[in-house]
């Protein structure tokens, strides 16, 4: 009986070994990006955000290859719908180049849908120094519901109705961004002449180059920063300024002021709730 006992013990410590050997092979979770400098020596070979119709569905995907493999390899990408959040993707592996992720949703009406990527590699080189790979990619598409269960989509109009339903579309949103911004400006007494101002989407667009007064190396720099506040403070949860968290969902597209004497930026959204919130991040590294 008593090496019964013993096997029996010596079975369970194995047993609890194991499960502890295994827990510690598995990587945490990550939840952030972590910006380092820019290697200038790495690409993306590939990177990009696709919105498409099917059927009475919208196919958001989002695909990045790498030029090599990378320590940490991340994409985090936010779904507007007339200028709401309505989803988000996130992932990330080690040890990879590529990383590719589809989400299905419903179209249920006259929409104008964005879709914002950032796409982030984390690349540790042998004398342990830390470098950074990043892209933004973006796609909008307009769906537009013709009868109970058809929608139509396109991303540029191809007749007179099309192009009549993305200026009506277009400016809808661009009035709810507007109201949004002058909301969080009263708010929080911001003055808007020390800031040049830029929605997501834009700054989107912008990032690929460079912005006014800033060159590429600093460019790159406050995007990296800026999204590694966004993915923490906004993807994850709004940080609001008592310190609860709330759901991101139904939140404005959010808005980007760039302080013009180039020492900060601030971003700008307003809850599903119509609460104004804001963000502040400081620019660092520029003369």
């Amino acid at each position: 009986m008593k090496r019964v006992y013993i096997l029996v013990g010596m079975m369970i410590l194995f047993s609890a070994f194991y499960t502890i050997k295994e827990h510690l092979k598995q990587p945490k979770a990550l939840e952030s990006i972590t910006f380092f400098p820019i290697a200038t020596n790495v690409t993306f070979k590939t990177a990009s955000t696709s919105l498409n119709l099917t059927g009475q569905k919208i196919l958001w995907r989002i695909h990045s290859t790498l030029d090599r493999q990378a320590y940490l390899r991340q994409d985090a990408g936010l779904l507007y719908s007339n200028g709401r959040l309505i989803g988000t993707l996130a992932d990330w592996k080690q040890h990879t180049d590529s990383l590719s992720q589809t989400k299905a949703i419903p179209a249920l009406e006259n929409a104008l849908w964005q879709a914002i990527t950032f796409h982030h590699a984390e690349l540790h080189e042998k004398g342990e120094d830390i470098f950074s790979a990043q892209r933004m990619t973006q796609d909008q598409l307009y769906v537009i519901k013709q009868t109970t269960d058809s929608y139509i989509g396109f991303h540029t109009p191809k007749t007179a109705a099309q192009n009549r339903w993305k200026t009506n579309l277009d400016e809808q949103t661009r009035r709810m961004m507007q109201y949004s911004l002058n909301k969080g400006v009263r708010h929080y007494r911001i003055h808007l002449d020390e800031y040049d101002v830029y929605p997501l989407d834009v700054f989107s667009k912008m990032a690929s180059n460079h912005f006014p007064g800033f060159n590429k190396e600093e460019t790159a720099m406050f995007i990296g920063r800026l999204w590694e506040g966004l993915y923490k403070n906004y993807l994850l949860g709004i940080k609001k300024q008592d310190g609860t968290i709330i759901d991101p969902k139904g939140s404005t597209l959010p808005l980007i002021l760039i302080a013009k004497d180039k020492t900060h930026l601030l971003v700008l959204t307003e809850t599903a709730k119509g609460e104004p919130i804001l963000l502040r991040q400081m620019i660092e590294g520029v003369d």
